[in-house]
């Protein structure tokens, strides 16, 4: 394996805007505050509306996609399978919405929207409403309709059309080829660079919460060089943990983490006012839904507050900031998911538990500052959010016990966010591969913590968030370009399916075997050897047939054999195009057993089954004559042809294979 593998421009394209960044905090200290805060004050007062429009596109477009005609489409071939069962995709899809931001706000937020609506007055009953009005709005279906469209746009073109899992990717319908060029890059460094600072933002969340458990815990100092050690030290584990290879550990250790934060949720739900909690879990899912329309779009535009670019468009540009990240692991887990399950999913499953665990967390703690705290809780989070959670806990039983269980969480959730962004990162900055060296991913996690100190002592979380909302901006605009780009890319697959249907309406092809063939056939199913024996004898051939027509027309064509895994595939290659791709593979199916003695003995029907480049349906073949395999291969050759030169249909099926 090579030393070094990366795509160059997105690489030090990348690595130069953060190092410009980081460059600021570093050469002035002084006033690295200032530069940040009046740069994020600049881009929420003149493109504040395009983040709230864009979120609310995002959600739009998600939904018309899983409710219209794409949403049968396939993340894969017509005839992919899920890699992974329903239950244990949900499961990691809900995985996905744990995190440090999580831990951080899960008290932090609705107190502090309880003690300073946007609106209402504040410590009401009123205030209450809104306070989880609000937080359910900022962690709901908005931010997961961000992270489906970058998930969508991976899987689709990723799967579908075996293009790299880049960004750059989700553009190929409008970009074509380009997409390998300067405007690609681009793309790409633009996801690196709003990874980079999304993740910053989330370590240093981490961060100032650890050392708030730490001064609870044991007395630590809450300080800026505490905080720096800790960001040192959590970044050493995780780069220990890339550097082994213990990817298997991590994973059990995040799988263990999300079970702890389940119980200690359980935990509080069951000490705390349980009943009054669940009656409020109903109301605060009907108080979400009545406001959603206009939150959306509400940008206090006659009306102008500070509280929308601190909370809401922060959150949308962090959430877009992310989206690379979550976007790529929820891709990853689907393939084989028509867009419909995909996006249902993807808005409604993380979102009901993070919902739960909202309510559980911040209508406990309203209930607690209104009884046993006397409005102590509010003013602790309002001095500090990242106390908030610490604090919580000092009014539930074996505080110190949940106190160390959260710090705990946290840094396991520190750990693993670090070491798969980093993952995340130089996959896109090598160009879609995975296969980098260890110590390509060791450089953007140790990069990863150096960005969050450096931001950390420039100017704190204001630092850090500054950086988001400015690498988000132009991210917004390339996920706007996806959206649009995956609506043309699955316009031209649908349109493709039904021209192939006005071809071939039957589930065989129009040059298929005679019916006295097809009725012998049925009566008698082919075992494996008959299978291999019609490959050899009657695929190969006229495949080879083809291949030496096309060459003898100066066309570039090619047969290939696997005789153990059963296929024979014909390529014609193709420059900046889609290849032409007919090939014929063994496939089995097990035939129905009626009793216990015939499942115990299971048989097998073997098929030729065909498959395509366009992740078109295949089907059976067996039993046709060489001429007969011929003019099936034509008919799809005709096909291919007509669908590059439609140019409803090209946008899509002319994908480059790699």
């Amino acid at each position: 394996m090579p030393s070094f593998v990366v795509n160059p421009p997105v690489f030090f394209g990348s690595v130069a805007i953060v190092l410009l960044f980081v460059g600021i905090g570093a050469a002035f200290p002084q006033r690295a505050d200032e530069i940040f805060s009046g740069m994020q004050a600049a881009i929420l007062s003149g493109f504040g509306w395009l983040y709230l429009l864009a979120v609310g596109i995002f959600l739009i477009a998600m939904i018309l996609l899983s409710f219209g005609r794409y949403g049968d489409l396939k993340l894969g071939p017509d005839d992919a399978v899920p890699d992974f069962r329903f239950l244990s995709w949900l499961s990691m899809l809900f995985a996905a919405g744990m995190g440090i931001g999580m831990m951080y706000f899960a008290v932090g937020e609705p107190m502090t929207h309880f003690a300073a609506p946007p609106e209402a007055a504040p410590l009401t009953i009123a205030a209450k409403r809104e306070a989880m009005s609000v937080t359910f709005f900022h962690w709901g279906m908005h931010a997961w309709a961000i992270y489906a469209v970058v998930g969508l746009s991976l899987a689709y073109f990723g799967y579908r059309y075996n293009l790299p899992l880049t960004i750059r990717s989700g553009l190929y319908p409008i970009l074509k080829e380009r997409i390998h060029g300067p405007i690609g890059h681009v793309v790409d460094i633009f996801a690196v660079c709003g990874t980079m600072f999304g993740l910053a933002t989330s370590l240093g969340f981490g961060v100032l919460q650890i050392n708030a458990g730490l001064n609870y815990l044991l007395g630590v100092p809450v300080s800026l060089s505490i905080q720096i050690l800790l960001v040192a030290v959590v970044t050493a584990i995780a780069t220990l943990s890339v550097m082994s290879g213990l990817d298997r550990g991590v994973r059990v250790l995040s799988e263990l983490n999300l079970s702890v934060a389940v119980l200690l949720m359980l935990f509080v739900l069951l000490v705390g006012p349980t009943r009054l909690l669940m009656r409020d879990f109903v109301q605060n899912i009907g108080l979400y839904l009545d406001s959603i329309l206009l939150r959306t779009f509400n940008i206090y535009a006659y009306e102008p507050r500070p509280w929308i670019d601190k909370w809401t468009l922060f959150y949308w540009a962090w959430w877009i900031s992310w989206s690379p990240f979550v976007g790529m692991f929820i891709a990853r887990i689907s393939r084989g998911r028509t867009v419909r399950e995909f996006v249902v999913a993807v808005l409604f499953i993380p979102a009901g538990f993070t919902f739960f665990w909202m309510t559980v967390f911040g209508n406990t703690a309203m209930e607690i500052d209104t009884t046993l705290a006397s409005g102590a809780l509010a003013k602790a989070v309002q001095a500090d959010l990242s106390v908030a959670l610490f604090q919580f806990f000092q009014y539930l039983p074996f505080s110190a016990v949940t106190s160390a269980l959260a710090v705990v969480l946290i840094v396991i959730f520190f750990v693993t966010s670090a070491d798969s962004g980093s993952l995340v990162m130089d996959t896109i900055a090598a160009g879609g591969r995975t296969d980098t060296p260890y110590l390509q991913r060791v450089f953007w996690c140790v990069l990863s913590g150096a960005v969050a100190a450096v931001l950390l002592a420039a100017g704190g979380l204001s630092a850090l968030q500054s950086a988001t909302i400015s690498t988000a901006l132009p991210f917004s605009i390339v996920m706007l370009i996806l959206v649009w780009s995956l609506f043309l890319g699955m316009k031209a697959d649908v349109a493709s399916r039904q021209a192939q249907g006005a071809v071939m309406p039957q589930a065989y092809p129009a040059s298929g075997m005679t019916w006295q063939k097809r009725l012998a056939q049925l009566l008698r199913a082919p075992d494996a050897r008959d299978i291999d024996r019609f490959l050899e004898e009657a695929v190969s051939p006229a495949l080879k047939a083809v291949a030496r027509e096309l060459q003898a027309r100066s066309r570039a064509a090619e047969v290939e054999t696997d005789r153990e895994a059963g296929t024979v595939t014909l390529t014609a290659p193709a420059d900046d195009v889609r290849n032409f791709v007919y090939g014929v593979r063994r496939v089995e199916h097990q035939l129905p057993a009626f009793t216990a003695y015939e499942a115990a003995r299971a048989k097998y029907r073997y098929e030729a089954y065909t498959f395509f480049s366009d992740g078109s349906r295949g089907y059976d073949i067996m039993g046709m004559s060489q001429e007969q395999i011929i003019n099936d291969v034509l008919v799809k050759f005709e096909h291919y042809i007509a669908q590059l030169q439609s140019p409803a249909v090209s946008l899509v099926v002319a994908a480059p294979e790699h």
